[in-house]
């Protein structure tokens, strides 16, 4: 058993990374499916939790605050609601859980989940910060380069098969064609990963390319569609937990719906950094290593970019092009939380064609709701096609309310 320190840091030593299987909260099907992967293909065990019920927010309200952002109460439920399936070996299992850094609450979720494990007497377990902020290290967990390339591998082709998925699925003409498409490439790039030829720029450009090339071959039939575009909090935006299945029920609604990529996040936090610099200040070390880590993320966009071009639409806008469109709507400096790149991303899914969005927002996120619900008029000012709906999700949140509004959004597009 490990030994627990007085500040309740429980060290995953080197020996664990044979014998512990380390559980990793849900948020996006497809890419954290390729991060598995790639945290495997380091020497790890590791497994995405697929428990959604709602046990899971019963199990956060339990060990968590419910005053504490909706996020983290879901996160460390699934995370104790699996651990007290009976399913593991408690003396052999890991957690893992990423800390940002920034002004956010997310930065604090690894010290509400410690506290939550020794509530449930399990305060044994090693939870692992999955940080490149030098907040926390661990002696058996190594975040190096190499597994840093496998990561960012994983989103561009997380990326390349949510966007192909999206845009083809509401128009396929057999049923299921695209979704069964993604999993037969995950299932290919899993085992690209175990092999070693899944991160190097080369295997990138070559596999993102077949991807592309094989969803353009999807059969698919032109009927008018509407299209809504989801944006918000990173975790309520992109899991089904945390949005009551809101992609599946846009799906039953028959509507074209598109989410920003996860690159475009990446490439937000690391600017973020930039950002911080000019206004205030810094290490110029720090600035110079994150002005060489956006030259790399860029290199990754134009991969994508190049192979989503050869399918039968054009790719979504590019980060610069998208970050232009906040210029004088919203300052750069406002990089708290989602920030900035939330508004943006809104005003680049209404150039695209995607006027109904759906802001999806935990209750109580300051961050989101000042540049997520509070510059709606803003950008209705902008754009007058504009058909903004802010929801907001919480343990207490009505389902039922919720999608009657999205409904009602879905009636005035038409």
């Amino acid at each position: 058993m490990a030994e627990t320190t007085n500040s309740g840091f429980v060290p995953f030593t080197e020996a664990m990374k044979k014998t512990h299987t380390i559980l990793i909260p849900g948020m996006l099907p497809l890419h954290f499916s390729l991060l598995q992967a790639a945290l495997k293909s380091c020497g790890y065990k590791a497994e995405i939790l697929q428990n959604t019920s709602r046990e899971v927010v019963e199990t956060g309200l339990k060990y968590v605050n419910n005053d504490i952002c909706y996020p983290a109460l879901l996160v460390i439920g699934q995370l104790l609601n699996a651990l007290e399936s009976g399913k593991y070996d408690l003396q052999r299992v890991a957690l893992i859980i990423s800390q940002t850094g920034g002004g956010c609450r997310a930065s604090n979720y690894i010290y509400l989940l410690r506290k939550a494990l020794e509530k449930a007497g399990l305060s044994h377990i090693p939870v692992i910060s999955l940080n490149v902020s030098g907040l926390e290290k661990q002696p058996g967990f190594h975040l190096d380069a190499s597994m840093l390339r496998k990561f960012l591998a994983a989103v561009i082709y997380g990326d390349a098969l949510m966007y192909l998925t999206n845009k083809i699925r509401p128009y396929e003409v057999v049923q299921g064609a695209s979704d069964a498409l993604a999993k037969k490439w995950l299932d290919k790039l899993d085992a690209a990963f175990q092999n070693g030829k899944a991160q190097a720029l080369s295997s990138i450009k070559k596999l993102t390319k077949a991807i592309a090339e094989e969803f353009a071959d999807v059969p698919i039939v032109s009927t008018p569609k509407t299209k809504v575009g989801i944006v918000g909090e990173i975790y309520i935006k992109y899991a089904a937990l945390g949005n009551n299945n809101l992609e599946k029920f846009l799906q039953q609604q028959k509507c074209e719906y598109m989410l920003p990529g996860l690159l475009n996040f990446v490439m937000y936090c690391v600017d973020t950094y930039l950002t911080d610099y000019k206004l205030y200040g810094g290490s110029f070390l720090t600035y110079g290593a994150n002005k060489g880590a956006m030259w790399y993320l860029k290199h990754l966009e134009s991969i994508l970019h190049q192979a989503l071009s050869k399918a039968p639409f054009s790719p979504p806008a590019t980060y610069e092009e998208t970050k232009a469109l906040a210029k004088g709507v919203i300052g750069y400096g406002n990089n708290m939380g989602e920030g900035w790149l939330l508004t943006a991303e809104m005003l680049e899914l209404v150039h695209s064609g995607y006027t109904n969005i759906i802001c999806a927002q935990p209750f109580g996120c300051l961050p989101n709701h000042i540049a997520g619900r509070g510059m709606i008029n803003k950008i209705k000012e902008i754009a007058e096609e504009a058909n903004i709906l802010a929801i907001d999700y919480d343990a207490s949140a009505s389902r039922v309310n919720q999608e009657n509004r999205i409904k009602l959004m879905l009636a005035t597009a038409k």
